[in-house]
């Protein structure tokens, strides 16, 4: 599986030859570095362990620097991609190219935080009539039920925090490999807020 970690930089709009205007998110792909090698006889599988951005000295500890000892200076995203496509060493850097020739990527990310939300907003309920009196505008409604057992079961729709998941949206057209500014653009919007880091991959339904 092809991928790459990257930053969303934000979204803009390209046109193309017969000036179709097409809303694009940018994601910014920085080195990625081939930080170590998972291998069948060693682990039982095969990856590849990327590495992006780099940590502030005073930031990495010992241990979490050992992993990086000969190869590069410690990176503070770290991924395992599994069965990675490409042949690839210890110690080679990635970039934007990879994706020269792919048409379309899942994106994964997190999502922003919602903070604390009722069940109206965090999961659609319709609730009851804005008109005079209902008493029932925004309430929640019934949560268990008045006989035995009386609890509430799991996974009921409640109020609690919104946001903050691991999403991924799938099968997003590349618009664009820009070789020079080393950034991505993708039809459509992608999760999470400016600046966050997101999961880059071949879709894996196209």
């Amino acid at each position: 599986m092809l991928g790459l970690i990257g930053k969303k930089v934000g979204m803009t709009q390209v046109f193309d030859a017969n000036g179709r205007l097409t809303p694009v998110t940018v994601i910014k792909i920085e080195g990625n570095v081939v930080v170590a090698e998972r291998t069948v006889e060693s682990n039982g599988y095969e990856a590849a362990v990327l590495g992006s951005f780099d940590m502030k000295k005073n930031r990495v500890t010992k241990p979490y620097a050992g992993q990086f000892k000969d190869v590069c200076d410690p990176k503070k995203s770290l991924v395992e991609f599994r069965d990675f496509e490409q042949d690839v060493k210890k110690g080679d850097v990635l970039d934007v190219n990879l994706f020269k020739d792919i048409s379309f990527v899942d994106v994964t990310g997190t999502s922003k935080g919602k903070g604390f939300q009722g069940g109206i907003k965090r999961f659609g309920h319709a609730g009851g009539r804005a008109t005079h009196g209902s008493k029932f505008h925004r309430d929640l409604g019934g949560t268990a039920m008045c006989s035995t057992p009386s609890k509430v079961f799991k996974g009921h729709h409640m109020a609690g925090h919104m946001g903050v998941d691991k999403v991924t949206v799938q099968n997003l057209r590349v618009v664009r490999v820009d070789e020079t500014l080393q950034v991505l653009m993708v039809k459509g919007a992608i999760p999470g807020p400016t600046s966050s880091t997101v999961i880059v991959k071949k879709a894996v339904k196209k």
